[in-house]
């Protein structure tokens, strides 16, 4: 009898465990804050291509990553939504749309940079989708608009949202109404345009785009059902058959924004702690917690055995759905390097300060910091023994790369790396969040996980974050990001250990 082979065992198992927990109660009524566990699934568990190459993987993660980068920085005239990009490196949460008796479930990009919740529905077109990662769990074809859901009308406030570029150069909803087709003397003598639906409206990201309308249904998060949500129906896309959960920090469409309109105490915080993989889909046999309306210590001297470190976010006056944080330096072993003074501060203009990205794979830093992070570290590696591998650097898009040998100790002479943010939080990173090994032409190599995002300088469309903090550097921590206290904290955590803890109970 064939054995059956270790990729498909682990699916098989991923998926028992999360269908088994799926049935759990979710919603913890014992306690006196609200807390509802969602389960995040890393898309290497539902990959059409066990195979592929961990060149491929870091290869494609770091091209996407740069492209979402780039993207966030260049804002062009249309509005733009930051989508995740990169197949097999984003996390997906499943959602429930429609009325209760007869409920469609749909799989999202789980995304803290953008501000929408969109999915595709029938009919569908999706341009180049050719080879798209798809979740397995998907509904295929796409399901059509949920019943019981109405499209927005023309003269609301979610659509002004999703048309911003419009309604900001406008004093009211009459452009988008005019639009929608309602006629002049009704826009100018009563309010009867408000039964002309809200036109579509298009998104443009990274190496793709969405046309889509908005509309008001019922949607369920775990066992709460949120009545009259506002989402958008994506009829046709290039290069993204996969919708998005926005979990962006301001914003009417966002979902912690809808969210805490129902129950504030669920919006007022919510925390994820991401398994750490290492592109590996057997260590990825729990999902990654998502948990919203975390309840927390208050970090400071009245509680010293706290495990977050928290630092303040800064306001965007361009990009308020942004998490933006203040970077002050990073430490390579004993050395401290100062961060480009761009890393701490946003300007009115909406440019600087780092982003913390669900959505984007690795941290981006502007050149000359990372430069001289590059410059430092490889010093320390020369020091310790290491030797540079071109080929390695070249397959992979990730710089600089060493030789490792066969030393099973080798591990322990990389030097260590931190992030220094305001509000003394000081974030240690594991090593395998930022340098990690595998197999090039027969050798065993390793690469900084840290990546060069340009500086912008002297191209007529920049503006946004200077940096980038990836979902892989968050690996093993629980991060939660505090919209109630302005802040984002970050603890240590064995994050499959900490899904059984909650799941339980």
């Amino acid at each position: 009898m064939a054995s059956t082979p270790p990729f498909l065992l682990c699916s098989l198992l991923f998926s028992a465990t999360l269908f088994y927990f799926q049935l759990l109660p979710l919603s913890a009524s014992s306690q006196s804050d609200q807390l509802i566990l969602l389960p995040l699934t890393h898309s290497l568990t539902h990959s059409d291509s066990p195979n592929a190459t961990i060149h491929h993987l870091l290869k494609t993660s770091s091209l996407r990553s740069a492209a979402r980068h780039r993207r966030h920085r260049h804002q062009q005239r249309a509005r733009e939504v930051s989508l995740p990009l990169s197949s097999g490196s984003d996390y997906t949460l499943s959602l429930s749309v429609g009325p209760p008796d007869s409920p469609t479930t749909v799989q999202l990009y789980m995304d803290t940079g953008s501000d929408l919740v969109w999915f595709p529905c029938s009919p569908f077109e999706c341009i180049l989708c050719e080879g798209k990662e798809i979740p397995s769990t998907s509904p295929s074809p796409p399901p059509s608009p949920p019943a019981g859901s109405h499209l927005v009308s023309c003269r609301s406030a979610a659509c002004a949202a999703a048309h911003s570029a419009v309604a900001a150069s406008s004093s009211s909803s009459s452009d988008l109404c005019a639009i929608a087709g309602c006629p002049l003397e009704v826009i100018e003598t009563d309010d009867s345009c408000a039964a002309h639906p809200c036109p579509r409206f298009y998104y443009a990201y990274g190496d793709g785009s969405l046309v889509a309308r908005l509309r008001r249904g019922s949607l369920s998060v775990g066992p709460l059902r949120l009545p009259g949500f506002i989402f958008a129906c994506a009829h046709s896309a290039l290069a993204e058959p996969v919708g998005v959960a926005g979990f962006g920090r301001a914003g009417p469409l966002s979902l912690p924004s809808q969210l805490a309109a129902l129950s504030p105490s669920l919006a007022a915080r919510f925390s994820y702690c991401l398994v750490s993989h290492s592109f590996r889909p057997d260590r990825l046999l729990r999902p990654s917690p998502l948990i919203l309306g975390r309840s927390l210590p208050t970090a400071g001297p009245s509680e010293p055995d706290s495990p977050f470190v928290y630092t303040p976010l800064l306001p965007n006056p361009k990009h308020p759905y942004f998490y933006s944080v203040a970077l002050l330096a990073l430490s390579v072993g004993p050395t401290r390097i100062p961060a480009s003074s761009i890393l701490s501060t946003i300007d009115r203009n909406g440019n600087g300060g780092m982003v913390v990205d669900s959505g984007t794979t690795f941290t981006m830093l502007p050149a000359e910091t990372h430069s001289s992070l590059a410059a430092e570290f490889d010093r320390q590696m020369v020091r310790a023994g290491f030797d540079r591998t071109v080929r390695a650097e070249s397959e992979t898009g990730l710089r600089p790369c060493y030789n490792w040998g066969s030393d099973r100790n080798a591990s322990r002479r990389v030097p260590g790396l931190a992030l220094h943010f305001s509000g003394d939080a000081s974030v240690a990173l594991p090593r395998r969040n930022y340098f990690m090994g595998f197999v090039s032409g027969g050798k065993r190599v390793g690469c900084l996980m840290v990546m060069s995002g340009g500086d912008g300088e002297g191209e007529e469309d920049y503006g946004g974050p200077a940096g980038t903090l990836g979902n892989f550097q968050q690996q093993g921590f629980e991060v939660v990001y505090d919209l109630e206290g302005k802040r984002v904290g970050f603890a240590r955590r064995q994050c499959a250990a900490l899904w059984d803890s909650l799941s339980r109970g």
